[in-house]
């Protein structure tokens, strides 16, 4: 009998919060299925408070951490020492490779780091698995903080084309894969639409429009209100807006205020608790992502997960998860563009089609290959 594979993933996990976090959880889950020993080591300090704009870091409810899940809170990100001790704690499990995450250039100098020193210790395979290589909202060094992090990794996961493509402007050469963000489906089962509009107060007669996630300049907030003032019906239409605000709240108040769309907008401010996610998604029509700018979106594996119709603008890699027409709309970054989609979607019963279209075309976001792909790298000579 073969020895057990093992692995180390870098990245954040219980208690921390958020979508990275439990992309990471259930990818451990996926390789434990599929025999490979794992464990999580993640952050007791990622974000120093004054680079952190929303209200908590962590899960705010007493839930135990993910089933079967090692997660091993060791890395500040601002902490040398910690670096070196969690190489050390590593190293003590010699795993055969490491799978670490990068979203962000401030992250760079402490990944990079820690993988720079696990390379020098160990021989074994880093791979980095990419959300962002070139950020939405870019600062001063982001570019020498990235190339730093990439060098340090023998090969590369890239979730979106886009991320691929950005890739290309710093390494050519090392093994890289494109393997699309796998389906959330760690936010229970679907329920009835009835029941998810009563739990929201929603009544079922409501067209129902859902903005879903972290409130940030780039998720085109701002654009998805003009569209639907400037949709043809708003009778019985709602717009709900759930997720946490990391800017000024007040600006959409008046935004709404000055179209005169305060009966059409119910805004639930703040981070959504695991448990309640499935309400917003069973409850809306078609959820929508109006992005300025992006990679890849976990909005849209939830969405999958619970069957929902999706309308996203055109950008990044957000048309390589939606097939226009087909489970959803592809728009153009204008608010006539996604008031004309959303028109079509409302007008032409496209919903009970697009769900349908979901089923099949999910198939593509599995987990297991997605854990599987990630192993194969690992055996590529380095």
């Amino acid at each position: 009998m073969g020895t057990t594979r093992k692995c180390v993933i870098i990245g954040p996990a219980f208690p921390l919060r958020g979508g990275i976090a439990q992309l990471n959880e259930s990818l451990s889950q996926e390789f434990a299925k599929q025999g490979i020993e794992n464990t999580i080591f993640s952050f007791y300090l990622q974000y120093p408070s004054f680079l952190f704009p929303g209200t908590t870091q962590k899960e705010t409810n007493d839930r135990l951490g993910p089933e079967g899940v090692d997660v091993r809170s060791t890395i500040s990100s601002i902490n040398p020492i910690s670096w070196l001790l969690t190489v050390q704690k590593i190293a003590q499990l010699k795993p055969d490779f490491i799978v670490v995450r990068f979203w962000l250039p401030f992250m760079g100098p402490c990944l990079g780091t820690i993988c720079k020193w696990l390379r020098a210790k160990l021989d074994v395979q880093v791979i980095g698995i990419l959300d962002n290589v070139i950020p939405h909202e870019r600062r001063i060094g982001d570019r020498l903080f990235t190339k730093y992090f990439l060098n340090q990794c023998d090969s590369y996961v890239a979730m979106s084309s886009s991320v691929m493509e950005d890739l290309n402007q710093f390494n050519q050469n090392k093994p890289r894969k494109l393997l699309y963000h796998p389906i959330y489906d760690h936010f229970g089962e679907k329920v009835e639409k009835e029941i998810a509009r009563k739990h929201l107060h929603v009544s079922d007669e409501s067209k129902v429009v859902l903005f879903f996630g972290i409130i940030r300049k780039y998720k085109g907030l701002e654009l998805l209100l003009e569209a639907i003032s400037k949709m043809d019906n708003r009778e019985n239409l709602k717009l709900i807006i759930a997720g946490e605000f990391y800017e000024d709240r007040t600006k959409y108040d008046r935004i709404i205020k000055q179209l005169g769309i305060e009966n059409n907008v119910i805004i639930n401010a703040g981070f959504v608790d695991k448990f309640k996610v499935r309400y917003y998604f069973c409850a809306a029509d078609i959820v929508a992502q109006p992005y300025l700018s992006a990679t890849q979106s976990g909005v849209t594996q939830i969405a999958y997960h619970f069957h929902t119709p999706m309308l996203v603008t055109n950008v990044g890699g957000l048309p390589e998860m939606v097939p226009h027409g087909k489970v959803g709309y592809v728009s153009e970054v204008s608010a006539e563009s996604v008031a004309s989609c959303l028109n079509s979607f409302f007008q032409e019963g496209k919903k009970a089609e697009f769900e349908a279209n979901i089923t099949k075309e999910k198939e593509r976001f599995s987990w297991s290959h997605f854990a599987i792909e990630i192993e194969k790298l690992a055996t590529v000579p380095h």
